[in-house]
């Protein structure tokens, strides 16, 4: 079995989202094997978004996911996890999204798009170390 890691994030769980996004994640036969809702301190929120420090967007970035909570998911399936996730999900901004993914259905702005979930198995391991160290 394959992992990835994904994260509705503060708007997502502020819109009362977390059935509809959970329920298309599982209807595509995908497990989720943790689950966490909690507020992303800023530390953590940094570290996971290390690969934008010092972009124009990262401040944003840190100060959106930190706002409120979030769910955090560890998401099992049985090959290439992360690539089934990221079609799920639809392209990162919503405007462009096709129809039938969770962005493309449910949300309209680049900056509250709902969910994040995991671009390659590396990052993959890599976001799952730092939010679930236990499931390591």
């Amino acid at each position: 079995m394959d992992r990835t890691f994904v994260i509705v994030k503060p708007d997502g769980v502020e819109r009362r989202l977390i059935g509809e996004i959970v329920g298309r994640l599982e209807r595509k036969m995908l497990r989720v094997v943790a689950a966490e809702l909690r507020t992303i301190d800023r530390a953590t929120a940094e570290r996971h978004y290390a690969e934008h420090d010092g972009k124009p967007f990262f401040a944003g970035l840190v100060d959106f996911i930190t706002r409120s909570p979030a769910l955090l998911l560890v998401i099992e399936g049985p090959s290439d996890t992360w690539k089934v996730v990221r079609n799920l999900m639809g392209a990162t901004n919503p405007k462009e999204a096709a129809p039938g993914t969770v962005r493309g259905d449910l949300a309209i702005e680049m900056g509250e798009n709902l969910i994040h979930g995991s671009d390659s198995a590396e990052s993959a391991e890599r976001e799952i170390a730092i939010f679930f160290p236990s499931q390591g």
